[in-house]
This record gives C-alpha cells, structure tokens and sequence, in this order.
C-alpha cells in the first residue's frame, strides 16, 4: 500500500487512561483530557490522509508516574510491560499497518534494560520511545548510559518526545505545556545530548526529533557559538544535520523553512500526533504538507528507498507486498 509512514502516532488501552487518573494526569501536561483511541479509529485516519502505517508510542506522561522509590519503579514495569503487550498486539493484528515503539520505565535503569530486551526479543518492536527527561533527569543523565549503550549496540531508532518540562508551573503561565514549554524540552534535551558528547558516544541509535525540530532551527547557531565560549565548543547544526526530524504539529508555513536550513529533505519524516491532535486538524495538517513548495524534494512514503523504509524496513511497500 502506497502512502505516507507516520512515525509519530500514539495509542491508548483503557488500563493505561486510567492508570494516567489515577495518578493525576487526566488532564495530562494541562490539556482538556486524555483523547480517547481505537484501532478502527486510527486505521479511518489514516486511510481518510493517505497514510501506509503508523508506528505506535504511549505519548507523555509515559509510564513512570513517581520518582524511582521501588513502589513507583515496580508500577511503571508493569504499565510498560502492559502497553508494550497491548502495542504487540495491535501490531500482530495489523501488521501491515502498525509499527510500535516501545516504552521504558525509566528513570528504573534495571527496569529499563529488562524491557528494552523484552521488546526487541519478544516483542519485535520496530523502535524505542524515549521522552526528553524523566521526572527531571535527562538522556546526558550518566545514570542512563546503560540504557543508550544498549540502544546504540541495537541500533535503534528513537522515537524521542517531549513531556512537561521541571519547573513548568512558573514557566507555561497558565497554559497546557504543549504549547510552548514541549517545544523548548525538546530542545533543551537534544542540544543537551550534543553538548554533553552523550550524541557522539551513541553514534548507531537514530534519533527520531519531533515537531520538525522543535526550536532547533531558531537556536542552534546561537547554541554553537555560546558553547564556544563555554569550553563545550561544538558544531551543533552538523550534529543536528545527522538526526530524523518528523513534521507533526505545525511545521507550515514557517517552522519547515527553518528546519531545511540544518536538514536535507532525506531527514524528514510524517508525523500526525493522533490522536492527541483530533482527527480534523490531521487532515488540515496533512493538507498543507501536500501544498507547501517545501516539500517538493521530500519522501514521507513507505517505497523502499525512502527515509521512512531506511528505518522501518518492515513496513516498506516491498516488505507490504510480498
């Protein structure tokens, strides 16, 4: 099937909304409430925008809803362990359409390594959803090499997302943190991972960034020349040359601009944020990527060649048919 591969689509099981509730997060990063989500739902979706397939993730808050106390690390291994079955399935059921990018109950390391085999051995998940810090801690965290050495020994693709960053309730102003305060988080920890060398010490995982870049384009010069003045000197817009970027949220008509100025058009990838982003916006959202010139050179398809099929293989139109 001919059509665009959305790396930045979510899902939902009952259990998981009312894990969310009942630790407070059903109005999860200040928005009006969890949406809700079915199979039959995202399939309308996507064959209503002419969308292959999607690769599936548990948006924020994620799956750790405390700080790492065992009570709080045992909850988050088991809400993982449920959602990555509850992911498998919807694949094993769609495989032609599904894709799955499992959850870890970091900042639980151990939980973390053991459910990062559990995905790639057991499950056979096509990638690794990682958010921009827990629950303050970021990717640099030396606490969480264990977890990147493992996803760069695997070479897995990252699908990185943004959560409420520390600090939010003086930052946001009021307004849910999707906003603003996602796109600044998503930043923050990318040239965080630059900065720190943690990026260059991993050199096999592939970073998925979202929402076209977040405000990467807007601060990675300025980034570079103030970390030269640091000591931490580095060519941040080389190292952002090198990631994935999807396009959901509002990439037109000027965030894409930007980003084409630090990524060749190779590096983009589609994006909807269903179903966090309602069924109607997808379609307009979808719509203006079809129009805008900028896109004129890009493949967001699943034919083989495609970025997309670089990193999701098995959802390719030759692996579909065959």
């Amino acid at each position: 099937m001919t059509g665009w591969l959305d790396v930045h689509a979510h899902y939902l099981t009952d259990h998981y909304a009312a894990a969310c509730t009942a630790a407070g997060h059903g109005q999860p990063d200040g928005m009006p409430g969890l949406p809700s989500w079915s199979a039959k739902s995202a399939l309308d979706v996507m064959d209503a925008n002419g969308i292959a397939a999607a690769v599936l993730s548990i948006s924020s808050p994620g799956v750790h809803f405390g700080d790492h106390q065992l009570i709080a690390d045992q909850a988050a291994r088991e809400l993982a362990e449920h959602v990555n079955d509850a992911g498998a399935a919807l694949v094993a059921d769609h495989p032609e359409r599904f894709g799955l990018s499992a959850s870890l109950p970091l900042p639980d390391v151990d939980g973390a390594l053991h459910e990062l085999a559990r995905a790639y051995d057991e499950l056979h998940t096509d990638a690794v959803a990682l958010k921009t810090h827990y629950h303050g801690r970021y990717l640099s965290d030396p606490a969480f090499a264990p977890v990147l050495a493992e996803l760069d020994a695997r070479e897995a693709v990252v699908t990185l997302h943004p959560t409420s960053p520390p600090g939010w309730e003086c930052t946001a102003l009021g307004r849910p943190r999707p906003m603003i305060e996602f796109l600044f988080d998503t930043t923050r920890c990318v040239v965080d991972l630059i900065l720190s060398g943690t990026l260059a010490c991993h050199p096999r995982i592939r970073w998925i960034i979202p929402h076209a870049g977040a405000v990467l384009p807007a601060l990675a010069h300025r980034a570079a020349f103030v970390s030269t003045l640091t000591g931490e000197g580095a060519d941040v817009p080389a190292a952002l040359g090198s990631l994935y970027y999807d396009l959901a949220g509002t990439p037109v008509p000027v965030a894409l601009k930007g980003l084409r100025e630090l990524a060749a058009p190779e590096r983009f990838l589609y994006g909807s944020d269903y179903p966090f982003t309602p069924a109607e916006a997808v379609t307009s959202l979808a719509d203006a990527l079809r129009r805008t010139h900028a896109l004129h050179d890009a493949r967001l398809d699943t034919a083989p060649g495609s970025p997309a099929a670089r990193l999701f293989p098995r959802l390719t139109d030759t692996q579909i048919s065959s």
